[in-house]
């Protein structure tokens, strides 16, 4: 484990190191992108501390505001943070590779697949899930919630998303936590920024912003309708125009590739249900899609196309943006900015905690009773969640047991 010092990583992690973290974490990341952000905390923050809890809401808040899946991109900033670019493509590749590799190998011979996960593992990942997510609420809300101010804000952010629970809604908190926080009375002299390391220089920075654009703009199309460079077009548009994660850029997805014929409803549909038992980003549901476009031997070369082309631009939007975040996050009135964001921030978790994770997830006192009885063994027992997620199969099929 690394040690700090006032808040800053001693030592930087290499490009092989981040890869087998990011490994790991794909191979047990149940849940969705804003259980993805419990994981990451725990893995991040808490046991190898190559971030503070500042530093890593930092990130959170500017994933926030970017198209895309949030998980993968707050990935790739560590990784960015962490070893630089390649450090970045080795935060993708070790946490998107365990379901792009499933997804992909499904969409290649979807006649073949069946269902054949029992109902209580997966019921038991989910109830993980919300262990998880429990856990990083309670840890973010004891370091960011620490005045009245604040508590209210982070409560007023959840009961915002609980009544209108849009993607847009909740780029909405954050910036009104972002306002909110310019309003908060200063509580003494504030304490230094968190930093989360080297995040490339500004050319790079709108380097990748320049290539972002242009291949945003580029009319794919006119190779061909059905064509590599069109279907990498469809995929990369759905990358770079979607606020909040795989969930939902399942219709956009949907009317690109089931309207034009290139796949059937019935394999979308099918696709879509094995893309909720594996772990990862939901994003490789496209590895999927490509895959099954051209099932058979170079299904493959589809799939691999259709991940390249969705993960794209958030990672060019990552290596652009954080460079001038970083600066921006340095001016001294920025500090409050940030403050209300943290708060802001702790909401959104919370909500999801309340809202869509509860209702997936929680369906009676047994479901309950193994939800305590996970966030006890995390806080007070200090079980490492490699030993829950284990575990996790088992409780589930017990929970569906006894109800």
């Amino acid at each position: 484990m690394r040690g700090t010092t006032a808040g800053q990583p001693r030592q930087r992690a290499s490009a092989w190191t981040v890869f087998r973290v990011f490994l790991g974490l794909g191979l047990v990341s149940f849940g969705g992108p804003i259980a993805h952000l419990g994981y990451f905390r725990d893995a991040f923050v808490t046991r190898r501390q190559w971030l503070t809890d500042s530093a890593y809401a930092e990130l959170v808040a500017l994933c926030q505001f970017l198209p895309g899946p949030a998980s993968s991109q707050v990935g790739m900033a560590i990784g960015l943070s962490q070893a630089g670019i390649r450090g970045a493509v080795a935060a993708w590749c070790g946490f998107t590779a365990p379901s792009a590799l499933l997804m992909v190998a499904l969409g290649a011979s979807f006649s073949h697949w069946r269902d054949v996960v029992p109902p209580g593992v997966l019921h038991g990942l989910k109830l993980l899930a919300v262990v998880v997510v429990t856990h990083a609420v309670w840890g973010m809300a004891r370091a960011f919630c620490r005045t009245p101010a604040a508590w209210g804000l982070m409560l007023g952010a959840a009961a915002l998303l609980l009544i209108w629970p849009s993607t847009w809604m909740q780029v909405g908190v954050i910036v009104l936590g972002a306002l909110a926080g310019l309003g908060m009375p200063a509580g003494g002299p504030p304490p230094p920024l968190a930093r989360t390391g080297p995040a490339g220089s500004r050319r790079t920075g709108i380097v990748a912003l320049s290539v972002f654009v242009a291949l945003l703009v580029i009319p794919w199309r006119a190779a061909g309708a059905g064509s590599l460079p069109d279907v990498f077009g469809l995929f990369y548009r759905a990358g770079s125009l979607v606020f909040g994660g795989g969930h939902v850029v399942m219709p956009l997805l949907q009317e690109g590739v089931v309207a034009p014929g290139w796949v059937t409803q019935e394999v979308f549909l099918a696709g879509y249900g094995a893309a909720q038992a594996v772990p990862g980003p939901m994003f490789t549901f496209a590895g999927y899609l490509g895959a099954a476009m051209e099932a058979g031997r170079d299904g493959w070369v589809g799939g691999a196309l259709a991940l390249v082309a969705i993960f794209l631009p958030s990672f060019l939007l990552v290596v652009g943006v954080l460079p001038f975040w970083q600066r921006i996050a340095g001016v001294p009135r920025m500090r409050a900015v940030l403050a209300g964001i943290n708060a802001a921030v702790v909401g959104l978790l919370l909500a999801a905690l309340c809202g869509p994770l509860r209702a997936e997830a929680l369906r009676g006192i047994a479901d309950l009773i193994v939800v305590i009885v996970g966030v006890v063994a995390l806080v007070r027992w200090r079980v490492p969640t490699a030993w829950l997620v284990l575990a996790a199969p088992l409780a589930g099929m017990l929970a569906l047991a006894l109800r």
